[in-house]
């Protein structure tokens, strides 16, 4: 199953457990200016945030956000020509709430960790 959205691609899911994708970074991203040349960390964790919806859609239908961030580390940052493997966890799901944990890594360097 690949889905595309705006900013990444979901390349592995198990509904109710995890997802995996990734983000290729490149030179013509609206974010890459003459100011700044690297990925924002807050877009990366939007797109943890968004993977981690996927992780929890079901059969059910449901809609998901992102309601609180506690626990980011922001260990690095992503470049024009990195590929960012994102991967996130569901930990525990409650009365349709859904608390979790992931991280961006580029070449096996944790650049996010949300926890």
């Amino acid at each position: 199953m690949v889905l595309l959205l705006h900013y990444f691609r979901s390349v592995e899911v198990e509904q109710g457990k995890w997802a995996k994708g990734y983000k290729n970074v490149s030179w013509n991203e609206w974010f890459i200016t003459e100011s700044r040349s690297d990925m924002p960390s807050m877009m990366i964790v939007e797109a943890l945030a968004q993977l981690g919806a996927f992780a929890t859609i079901g059969k059910e239908k449901s809609l998901g956000f992102l309601s609180s961030l506690n626990g980011i580390e922001c260990l690095g940052n992503a470049y024009p020509g990195d590929r960012i493997e994102l991967y996130y966890e569901v930990v525990k799901h409650k009365r349709g709430f859904v608390l979790g944990k992931g991280e961006a890594t580029v070449d096996g360097q944790v650049i996010i960790r949300a926890n």
